[in-house]
């Protein structure tokens, strides 16, 4: 059966873009509080087994050029399209763009229903057909090394409500860029995986614009951050406010 692909209006997409920006109402937070969340999202890894590649700062530091391979039923690729489009004006020194062939992306955004989940991890991701690896509601995939990331890959649901899939068209992109960890802690991030929040929260966006600052070098260690992340942080905070 051929199945019926529903594309989104300008109005839709419009309006979707704003959820996903949106910043959710939130408490302030200060320069220390940046500083806490920045080592909190960008050390460590929500899968343990990574490898010493947890310790160290991960970023493009070539464009980012993003293939969004949408397969889902309802056609929801063209917001996940928006919401990558609105990111080199909410980033600073981000470059990141859009791609119309595979071939030339270093990320690749899957937009898929649930019952491909699996099967598009095991095989497309991680190479592995027999493999029943497949965590998460969704999921992305960082290779890092230490001169930067070199490619990305993020697996997105689309057919199980628009609130899974605005939460992990943001949180999966936007860990594809570097902050590949989460924490329970940080109530205003979606970084969180017990948190509701499925927008771009403002917390975030300056996590972002901290790790695409130029001071902030791929390779990195915690130690190396330290040095230069407060003021960092600060000017950041200043710029944004």
């Amino acid at each position: 059966m051929t199945a019926i692909l529903m594309r989104a209006s300008p109005l839709r997409l419009a309006l979707v873009l704003l959820s996903l920006l949106a910043a959710t109402p939130s408490l302030a937070f200060n320069d220390a509080a940046l500083v806490d969340g920045f080592k909190r999202t960008v050390f460590g890894s929500e899968y343990p087994s990574w490898g010493w590649q947890a310790g160290i700062v991960k970023k493009f530091v070539k464009p980012v050029r993003v293939y969004v391979d949408d397969r889902s039923t309802a056609g929801r690729g063209d917001e996940v399209r928006s919401f990558v489009r609105s990111l080199p004006g909410a980033i600073d020194g981000l470059k990141i763009g859009l791609v119309a062939k595979p071939g030339e992306a270093n990320f690749r955004v899957f937009v898929i229903d649930r019952r491909d989940y699996r099967r598009v991890v095991a095989e497309e991701i991680y190479g592995r057909p027999t493999s029943s690896f497949a965590p998460g509601k969704c999921l992305v995939r960082v290779v890092s090394m230490r001169n930067g990331i070199a490619r990305a890959d993020a697996v997105i649901v689309a057919d199980e409500g628009d609130f899974l899939f605005r939460r992990c068209t943001v949180e999966e992109v936007l860990q594809g860029l570097g902050p590949v960890n989460d924490d329970r802690t940080l109530a205003e991030s979606v970084f969180n995986d017990t948190s509701r929040h499925a927008t771009f929260t403002s917390f975030d966006r300056h996590l972002l614009n901290m790790l695409y600052d130029p001071r902030i070098r791929p390779g990195m260690s915690k130690r190396e951050v330290a040095r230069v992340l407060p003021t960092v942080a600060a000017d950041v905070q200043a710029r944004l406010r």
